[in-house]
């Protein structure tokens, strides 16, 4: 995952950002206990908000904890308790994704790429299989999904819309599994109408800021990029100070478009608990990691610890 959905840390109060660090190492710990030590490097704060967005939802959350930390045993955690239905479709996801990315780079990478590639490949592919069994329409749509991007990639004719739209797809069909799967309820009920939405409108805006955020680094190496292909940058050289300010004042516009869509279906759904920092990450989180990717890029990591 892309680690973009994360929120405004600094606006949360404290006791609301150890309820958000609780849920995030808990997901770790779930990722550990279901798929074993390997899988908690696919820990991702995409996956982190699918979970506290669906135990939000839920009647009741299972509590908290503290522990020490598996990864940095001298680090005390608090931990939102494992084995929650919310908590393990957060981890499924997290390791299918994960299994479709590392495959993707090892088939279309470079020599250096498939060489750490080839080295993941039996670990995911080992949690991969488990996650299949667990949640197989999930998997197959993940697959799927994973085709048609590659698909629509290649294809000359297709323009932004149309390389968003399967991971738009994917993020619509994951929300959608999971109202079925921890609520019981089907993607024509309201919530699910809703939720679908929100879903699909997410991953646009992800789609999109990914392509921002790798901008400079597909010009280096002549690889696909749908807003390099959009302005014909076809090198390095091609990308002037000018063309790139261009470039993102055009993507700029299409994320807020699409942020509008995200924030309207977020403003319908209802949520028990953990209200507030859902709300954070939706209008100030999100809109802050645009700023940063497009306007004030670092050389940083997304996906860290809390």
């Amino acid at each position: 995952m892309f680690g973009y959905i994360r929120p405004q840390k600094g606006e949360l109060l404290v006791r609301e950002f150890e309820q958000y660090r609780g849920v995030y190492c808990g997901l770790c710990k779930q990722l550990g206990k279901s798929y074993g030590f390997a899988a908690r490097m696919t820990l991702s704060y995409d996956c982190t908000f699918l979970g506290l967005l669906f135990l939000g939802r839920a009647p009741a959350c299972g509590g908290f904890h503290k522990g020490r930390c598996v990864v940095n045993p001298a680090k005390r955690c608090t931990f939102c308790a494992e084995g929650q239905k919310e908590l393990k479709f957060a981890a499924a996801v997290s390791v299918l994704l994960a299994y479709q990315k590392i495959r993707d780079d090892f088939r279309d990478g470079g020599i250096g790429k498939k060489f750490s590639r080839l080295f993941l490949l039996p670990f995911a592919a080992r949690a991969n299989r488990k996650a299949s069994r667990e949640y197989p329409q999930l998997a197959e749509a993940s697959r799927v999904m994973t085709e048609q991007q590659a698909e629509v990639e290649g294809n000359l004719e297709a323009g932004m819309d149309a390389c968003a739209h399967p991971t738009g797809e994917l993020l619509k069909t994951i929300f959608l599994s999971a109202l079925l799967e921890i609520e019981g309820l089907q993607e024509d009920s309201p919530k699910g109408r809703i939720l679908g939405q929100f879903g699909y409108h997410l991953g646009r805006w992800i789609y999109i800021m990914d392509a921002c955020d790798d901008l400079e680094r597909d010009a280096q190496k002549g690889e696909f990029n749908p807003l390099l292909r959009k302005f014909c940058i076809e090198k390095m050289q091609d990308l002037s100070p000018e063309k790139k300010k261009e470039i993102l004042l055009y993507a700029n516009e299409a994320l807020n478009m699409t942020m509008s869509q995200i924030t309207g279906a977020f403003g319908l759904l209802e949520f028990i608990q953990f209200g507030p920092i859902l709300e954070n990450i939706v209008s100030q989180g999100l809109p802050e990691m645009q700023k940063e990717i497009l306007f004030l890029k670092k050389e940083k990591e997304h996906v860290g610890s809390v």
